[in-house]
């Protein structure tokens, strides 16, 4: 195989197959892989760039036993744990980062799904925010009903998150309280609810690059345009909290591979970024990298406003234009 051939079939919007995926990221020469990853992104995407920000609305408690989760009832961990935010920290928090030129806005909540009662509140929530300020109202809170669904697209949430986590094939090692399955049909009921779709995982729990290869082709069949990529951050009191840190080589190659199994996807620097060296940071961004989760996270610290702004400006990315997909 020879990777200009590759790109070409991916120019002409051809999806490279499983064993090209894995020769690209076995056998490939590591520069070639990288530099052809940035003009693909370029050539699909432009220098758009999306900046999102979240608040943990409601924390810890969750029945689930996702082995990377700090707000898991099932691990003895130092997480926050308290019921939904009132309305008016949720109003604050979007209007601020309105200010700071942050174009989306995204509760999240732990557990399993919303309760009812809750999610009255939250589409009161988004409401507030709508009249308050122009950002755009993202939402992740779980395995949620067509109903629901629902009820969150008409208070005014444009788009629904929900990962999978890692690949089909791995994931009930990770979590037994539900499936692949289930987040892909919540993904598909928030599709029909006119929802626009967020979905992607963590990198680092122990799952192999083929099977980082098997999400990124799952996330291209579902038409998923928006992928968060999570570094794992082990936390204390998990059954991960000893998992071993990805090198430097190994995060990049995985990116370059999202990227060209998912060439007009935002691919979302999200949870764990900081504890990357900058220049790794900088090299994921030329890479493939054009979209990110800025400012504080869910159970770990983000990372700054305007140290992100400031990144993206210099890696030739434009924060100005239209990202809706």
């Amino acid at each position: 195989m020879q990777i200009e051939n590759l790109k070409q079939k991916v120019w002409n919007g051809e999806a490279i197959s499983e064993d090209e995926a894995l020769w690209l990221a076995n056998e490939a020469d590591k520069t070639l892989l990288y530099e052809s990853a940035h003009e693909i992104t370029r050539h699909f995407m432009g220098d758009k760039f999306d900046l999102c920000s979240i608040i943990n609305a409601k924390s810890g408690n969750c029945s689930e036993d996702c082995k990377w989760c700090a707000q898991s009832v099932h691990y003895p961990t130092a997480a926050d744990i308290y019921p939904l935010l009132p309305a008016e920290e949720c109003v604050e928090q979007a209007v601020y980062n309105a200010s700071k030129g942050v174009r989306r806005f995204s509760l999240v909540t732990s557990g399993k799904r919303v309760t009812p009662g809750d999610l009255q509140e939250i589409t009161d929530i988004v409401r507030q925010i709508r009249k308050a300020c122009p950002i755009h109202c993202c939402a992740s809170m779980g395995l949620l009903k067509a109903d629901d669904l629902g009820k969150l697209r008409e208070a005014g949430v444009e788009n629904y998150h929900c990962n999978l986590e890692s690949a089909p094939s791995y994931f009930p090692k990770l979590c037994s309280t539900h499936t692949t399955a289930q987040k892909l049909a919540t993904l598909r009921l928030a599709r029909v609810a006119g929802l626009r779709l967020c979905s992607g995982g963590i990198i680092g729990m122990g799952e192999s690059m083929a099977q980082r290869i098997e999400m990124a082709r799952v996330l291209h069949a579902e038409g998923i345009r928006s992928i968060p990529l999570n570094l794992l951050h082990p936390i204390p009191g998990t059954p991960l909290e000893h998992a071993a840190p990805l090198s430097a080589d190994e995060l990049l190659t995985t990116i370059a591979l999202f990227r060209w199994i998912n060439p007009e996807a935002f691919l979302r620097f999200a949870g764990g970024r900081r504890q990357l060296p900058e220049w790794v940071q900088r090299k994921a961004l030329y890479v493939g990298i054009n979209s990110a989760i800025t400012g504080d996270l869910l159970t770990t610290g983000g990372c700054s406003i305007e140290a992100d702004k400031a990144m993206i400006a210099e890696a030739g990315y434009s924060l100005e234009e239209n990202t809706d997909w």
